[in-house]
């Protein structure tokens, strides 16, 4: 296996690694009278001094890109949709990271909006991406033993794109900023499925030919 095809996967580890550590710095440092609770990870971001948040989200877009160049690199099955759908998740964590919100309070200006659309995009595009990717990692013999780990954090990010949906809209933003945490959660879970097992494939082959994980798919396998 060449060098790079093992290097994509200590950098889309490293970034989600750095990202996470950098969101929940960046939540600590942010202004103590918001509550995390009811604010989204975006309202925070904005309220910080140093951008935190921002990086955060851009290291793990180009991560994100790294991990889909990683993937192609060994063959998995994310030709077509799925990488479209990566692509689309990736691309809008940067834009979103680029572009801000407004700070509490004011009223959305073209920034914000473009900012609300991008993060959408990111929102939708990932669990999407997962559930498309389910049946195909069943069917992969390299693949197969994460497929139910894909499935269920796959199901965790639906579940919470109809939590948000209710929240944002005829929920009145009651506890929007725990909800979208529980699912920036399982968006972040599902790219630290496929990055690590990526990163196992690429420096434990032969272990990983031997490994016979018990897979099990009752709603998305099925169904596809």
């Amino acid at each position: 296996m060449t060098a790079a095809k093992r290097l994509y996967p200590l950098i889309a580890c490293a970034s989600i690694l750095f990202s996470v550590v950098a969101v929940v710095v960046g939540q600590l440092g942010a202004d103590p009278d918001l509550d995390p609770l009811n604010v989204t990870v975006s309202e925070f971001a904005v309220s910080e001094r140093g951008g935190v948040t921002e990086a955060a989200m851009a290291v793990l877009g180009v991560g994100s890109l790294v991990l889909l160049a990683g993937l192609r690199s060994v063959g998995a099955p994310v030709r077509g949709m799925p990488g479209r759908l990566l692509m689309v998740w990736s691309g809008a964590l940067i834009v979103g990271a680029i572009i801000p919100t407004t700070p509490i309070g004011q009223n959305l200006d073209l920034a914000a909006q473009v900012h609300r659309y991008a993060s959408v995009a990111a929102f939708v595009s990932l669990p999407a991406a997962g559930a498309l990717l389910v049946p195909r990692l069943t069917a992969h013999a390299a693949w197969k033993p994460v497929a139910r780990a894909v499935e269920w954090v796959a199901l965790a990010g639906g579940f919470g794109l109809l939590a948000i949906t209710y929240v944002a809209l005829p929920g009145e933003r009651v506890m929007i900023g725990l909800v979208e945490r529980l699912l920036l959660a399982a968006e972040v879970s599902l790219l630290a499925v496929l990055a690590g097992w990526l990163a196992w494939l690429a420096w434990r082959p032969s272990a990983s030919k031997a490994l016979n994980f018990p897979t099990y798919h009752r709603f998305i396998a099925s169904r596809s």
